[in-house]
């Protein structure tokens, strides 16, 4: 394929294709090559009337070339961390060192909200103080003990319209899912057990944990090398020692 000056060999094209995203490969698989051919022509046919007229040269321009540049850089790495097969050793280091990313938990809640919570208050519910909702908490989990159905004051109570609509269930969930508060609890409380309120940002939560497990390595290995991959990444992010400027971003 030849556009004005520059020539693409069928390796640079298949070079390029394999650059693509997995779907769009697939459609230049078939009749939809040609079809790509000739989008990169437009888009070459015109780059090079843009470098005639020194658009390449605005520092505008320059500015988001590299971005660019780098944004193809760090797919990539992430294309190469990804692929990457780490072996049956590394693995199991990985894994007896996050062990703790393997663990769930089966749990319901119930919330009471209070002013300036991130719960959004029920239609004709009253704003409730950090200690009324305390209170509150206190009242219900005393309801409880004494023997209400979990499920059904959730459905009546919790200012989690979400979770109060399933009888305050919040499914299975992992390390890094919840607020810190709310994790802890879930992960430390006895089975079936009805917990103190727990503070967090939406509110007072009252807690009962249903079934914790843990996945062993054979459980756990078909997941491994993705989580490697991304703790990969991740690492490389924080060696970077990113500095935001909160003043114009916010927090």
């Amino acid at each position: 394929m030849t556009v004005g000056s520059e020539k693409l060999t069928r390796a640079q094209f298949e070079d390029l294709l394999a650059a693509l995203p997995e779907q769009v490969r697939a459609q230049a698989a078939g009749p939809g090559r040609r079809q790509l051919a000739e989008q990169l022509a437009e888009v070459i046919s015109i780059a090079q009337e843009a470098r005639k007229r020194k658009l390449d040269q605005s520092p505008a321009v320059q500015r988001i070339m590299a971005l660019q540049t780098d944004q193809v850089l760090a797919g990539a790495l992430a294309r190469q961390i990804n692929e990457a097969k780490p072996d049956e050793a590394a693995m199991h280091a990985y894994f007896d060192s996050h062990k703790a990313d393997f663990e769930r938990v089966k749990a319901s809640h119930i919330l009471i909200r209070f002013k300036g919570s991130g719960a959004p208050l029920r239609p004709g519910q009253k704003e409730l103080t950090d200690e009324e909702a305390l209170a509150k908490a206190q009242d219900i989990r005393k309801k409880l003990l004494d023997g209400a159905d979990f499920a059904v004051t959730a459905k009546a109570e919790s200012d989690d319209a979400g979770s109060g609509a399933k009888g305050g269930s919040l499914g299975t969930f992992g390390h890094g899912m919840m607020v810190p508060p709310f994790e802890h609890a879930a992960f430390t409380l006895p089975l079936n057990q009805i917990s103190e309120p727990v503070k967090s940002p939406f509110g007072y939560h009252i807690i009962k944990v249903e079934e914790r497990t843990s996945k062993n390595f054979e459980e756990a290995k078909p997941d491994l090398q993705k989580q490697m991959a991304r703790a990969a990444l991740d690492d490389i992010r924080r060696q970077a020692q990113v500095t935001i400027d909160d003043g114009y971003f916010g927090k």
